[in-house]
């Protein structure tokens, strides 16, 4: 299985990793890891997140206080949101 991200998803992500870097030297690189390693557990175990809406689902980090938001097609993940857990919870709706 395949994932790709929506691109305002990438644009977040990068957005997070820049501002981890800002805080504490090597930071972003732990959170893009953290990203990356819950995004390989979505691929290994598509379903196993819970729904928040009708075609997506959100998997939360482990260290950081961020949420993957996604949806599965059969062959492919998609990334909707790399939310940051504090925001408006809906923003990315849209997306979907």
């Amino acid at each position: 299985m395949i994932f790709s991200f929506h691109p305002k998803a990438e644009k977040e992500l990068n957005e997070a990793i820049k501002y981890y870097n800002q805080c504490k030297n090597d930071l972003g690189f732990e959170f893009a890891r953290d990203v990356y390693s819950a995004i390989q557990e979505i691929i290994s175990f598509p379903q196993a997140w819970t729904n928040i809406s009708i075609n997506a689902r959100r998997c939360l980090l482990k260290r950081f206080p961020y949420g993957i938001i996604y949806n599965v097609d059969k062959a492919e993940v998609f990334i909707i949101a790399v939310m940051q857990l504090n925001k408006k919870p809906d923003y990315w709706i849209k997306r979907a």
